[in-house]
């Protein structure tokens, strides 16, 4: 089973979480892709949907699928989405596509957060993905500095801007030991807009598309 058929059989799964006549929260990336492409199927089931990027918002409106500003939106039934990284703790490292800070936008306002993603997203320490900062323009080479403090090394994503007009910076070489305390100290730093850490409020269920089926961790 390849890796793409993986995704797919776990955004498939994902569905069991959609509830008749509630608002989804729509991820960003490959996984949560093939979870639109799955939700296009039972698209009457469901009052809109919530996008955290406008490549997901095309995807969904080229379905079929409502769309829904947030701002209108008095609350989100399950927020579904992948990750780049995850440990058993549900604690993630997200935002390889650049939508990190809409994703945790869209996550903080759902009753449920269920992370969809194929096995080899799971690891026992966050941190060998590069980890993304979305920040201020203005701020790149002091945040930078900020981050080379910590231990880490920030590498400008060049031809980037982030749908809010920000840029990325991806961390190398962290070892998150403890997630929710390097969350909340980078978050603090002025200038960052979020961190792609998802461990203040972390994923709900994970669901985890590996050869002999999908694996389901809580």
């Amino acid at each position: 089973m390849t890796q793409d058929e993986m995704k797919k059989m776990v955004a498939e799964a994902a569905l069991d979480y959609v509830e008749t006549g509630t608002v989804i929260g729509i991820g960003t990336g490959s996984t949560a892709n093939h979870f639109i492409d799955s939700l296009a199927g039972i698209k009457n089931k469901i009052d809109g949907t919530v996008a955290s990027s406008r490549t997901s918002a095309e995807r969904l409106a080229a379905h079929g699928i409502p769309v829904l500003e947030l701002n209108n939106v008095s609350e989100i039934s399950v927020y579904v989405d992948g990750a780049d990284e995850s440990t058993r703790n549900l604690h993630l490292i997200k935002g390889g596509g650049g939508a990190l800070t809409r994703e945790k936008i869209v996550a903080a306002v759902s009753h449920k957060f269920v992370c969809i993603a194929d096995a080899s997203k799971l690891v026992d320490v966050l941190g060998a993905f590069p980890l993304p900062v979305e920040v201020i323009p203005m701020a790149r080479s002091y945040v930078a500095r900020e981050l080379v403090k910590r231990g880490g090394q920030p590498v400008y994503r060049e031809g980037f801007t982030t749908d809010n007009g920000n840029i990325i910076l991806d961390v190398h070489n962290l070892k998150i030991m403890e997630p929710v305390k390097l969350e909340e100290d980078l978050n603090n730093i002025a200038g960052v807009v979020t961190v792609g850490i998802f461990a203040k409020r972390p994923a709900d269920v994970l669901l985890l598309g590996a050869e002999d089926g999908v694996k389901k961790l809580t």
